[in-house]
């Protein structure tokens, strides 16, 4: 499936530029996403999706196939496969970006291609998912972008790394369906799509 999303950073395009290849500062604003090893080029991590009661973790791998830097146009293609399962997902991101009077407007195509689970919600409500959590992925970049330099972290090296959550994509889908059902009826489809998550792992 092909998905398009906009956005609106509010700094200067080489300063949106450098900041969405620096791949260890954004990560934390992608729900559910860690980095554990980027040389440039590939990034190595996973991405953790909680469908109902059932928590995927994905493990895979993101190359840039391209990286503009004069038409400030990125291409990642990447993909990884359930830890504990069949299911695959793949996608090749293609980003542009330009600048305008407001900062940098952010430009992403996605051809997705994902099988198992969370493949049964649909291209439709896929979508619109991605239209929410892109909308959360900008409010944090800006937040990074314009707010003060973090401190480095002074933790002990013995301290345990923070688990990343997951993106649990059916009360991420809550908003979208409520929109468009209504409360009452959004509340008995989720209450619907739990039962029979829970009675397929029987």
């Amino acid at each position: 499936m092909e998905l398009r999303h906009e956005f609106t950073v509010p700094v200067p395009v080489d300063d949106a530029w450098r900041a969405l290849l620096d791949i260890e500062r954004v990560a934390p604003c992608l729900p559910g996403a860690s980095v554990t090893d980027y040389d440039g080029k590939t990034v190595t991590g996973s991405v953790k999706v909680k469908v109902g009661p059932v928590t995927l973790t994905y493990k895979g791998t993101g190359v840039f196939e391209e990286r503009d830097e004069q038409e400030h146009r990125m291409v990642l293609s990447a993909s990884g496969r359930e830890a504990r399962g069949q299911g695959t997902a793949r996608a090749t991101v293609t980003g542009t970006l330009t600048e305008g009077d407001d900062g940098t407007a952010v430009t992403v195509l996605t051809d997705l291609s994902v099988t198992g689970r969370p493949a049964q919600f649909g291209r439709g409500l896929l979508s619109e998912v991605g239209d929410r959590l892109v909308s959360q992925f900008a409010e944090c970049l800006a937040e990074r972008l314009t707010g003060p330099e973090p401190e480095p972290e002074t933790a002990p090296a013995t301290s345990a790394p923070e688990e990343t959550a997951p993106l649990d994509l059916a009360r991420t889908a809550a908003l979208p369906v409520a929109r468009r059902v209504g409360p009452p009826l959004a509340a008995a489809l989720l209450v619907l799509v739990a039962w029979r998550w829970r009675h397929r792992r029987r």
